[in-house]
């Protein structure tokens, strides 16, 4: 019996002998091996759509997805919120004095309003802005990480990426930047007003407002000089617009001063659009009281209108805010659930249907030319 054998190589074109030694006249070939990969026999799985795979999935996702949207959409609406500008644009607005202002004055206002839900639990005290882009490339740039972090060298020597914010009167800026410079310093102060007329002044903490990675990671005094920041800055200039120096954001506390002050570390955060708002208070809710955070009634914003928006057709507000296990008020996401879910529920009674009439129909009917 004859047997042959069978030599992969011979039959990819590798023959033996004088041409598998580069014997004269033959060149190399280059066909791929004969491998499972290369010659793409590898074993792969498709998946095959029928009617009844197909089907089915859209109408598990839909009821999937409708449920959880309604529940996101529920959970969100219960959230309160109260939201109150204080731009002062126009004329009968009680801070449109101070709405021509500038940088280098500083001017009070007070906006009254009332509640007529009270609030419950913790209650988030924010700031917003509006036409105000921190998205901007050059301002998102224009920092300096190492000295945020507490690097002396770049205490003295700055990054370029701070200009024009760099220097001022041939002595480097701490911190240096366009969103160091752009800090956001209106004082807010919340009163509660009684029917005598008195009034009562709403605890707000200023601790915990910001992110414990930047906190404690990512914004770091300069070490040395005993802790004493007026010595460690003492060859540094404030930022051009800042009324005070950056070891005088909050002299009483030392853990809340220099480059670790909560206020400045939240602004550092850069918003993705031009309409954000930033946490700028909490008001804890007394465990050992039945009452509410925030009960119905009158209230004051008391306002040190320092930040001008005006220039660039800005706009200012408070917000008060409770949150739930989801954050803050956001419906989108509850309504992106629903809509996807109806959507796919919808195509399924679609295609449940086309299947239904044309599905039995003969696969061998002639087609006309």
């Amino acid at each position: 019996m004859m047997a042959s054998r069978y030599n992969a190589k011979e039959e990819d074109g590798h023959h033996s002998g004088s041409a598998a030694a580069g014997g004269p006249g033959v060149g190399k070939s280059k066909k791929p091996d004969n491998t499972a990969f290369k010659q793409q026999r590898l074993p792969a799985w498709q998946p095959i759509l029928t009617a009844g795979t197909v089907l089915p999935a859209f109408f598990v996702i839909g009821l999937i997805f409708i449920p959880i949207g309604i529940g996101l959409f529920v959970t969100s609406n219960n959230i309160k919120e109260f939201e109150i500008d204080y731009t002062g644009d126009e004329i009968n607005s009680p801070c449109y004095k101070c709405s021509t202002y500038s940088w280098n004055d500083s001017c009070r206002c007070s906006v009254n309003f009332s509640l007529d839900q009270p609030f419950e639990s913790n209650v988030f005290m924010y700031y917003g802005l509006s036409n105000f882009y921190q998205n901007h490339r050059r301002y998102v740039k224009s920092r300096d990480d190492s000295q945020l972090n507490g690097d002396k060298s770049s205490l003295t020597n700055p990054s370029k990426e701070c200009e024009p914010y760099r220097m001022n009167d041939k002595m480097p800026i701490a911190p240096c930047g366009a969103i160091a410079n752009s800090l956001f310093n209106d004082t807010l102060e919340l009163y509660y007003l009684y029917p005598n007329g008195s009034k009562m002044a709403i605890p707000l903490v200023k601790k915990g407002i910001a992110w414990w990675t930047d906190k404690h990671v990512k914004f770091r005094n300069p070490a040395g000089n005993n802790d004493n920041l007026t010595i460690t800055f003492k060859d540094n200039a404030k930022p051009v617009n800042w009324h005070k120096p950056v070891y005088e954001l909050d002299p009483t506390d030392p853990d809340n001063n220099g480059f670790i002050n909560e206020d400045f570390i939240v602004w550092m955060r850069t918003a993705a659009l031009p309409t954000f708002r930033k946490l700028y208070r909490i008001i804890q809710k007394n465990k050992d009281s039945l009452t509410p955070t925030l009960p119905r009634g009158n209230y004051s914003l008391e306002i040190a209108y320092n930040y001008p928006v005006r220039s660039f057709e800005g706009r200012k507000r408070m917000i008060l805010s409770t949150i739930s296990w989801m954050g803050g008020k956001n419906p989108f996401l509850g309504i992106a659930y629903i809509t996807v879910g109806s959507v796919c529920f919808f195509l399924g009674v679609v295609l449940l249907i086309i299947h239904h009439k044309y599905g039995n129909r003969s696969n061998n009917a002639d087609i006309p030319n």
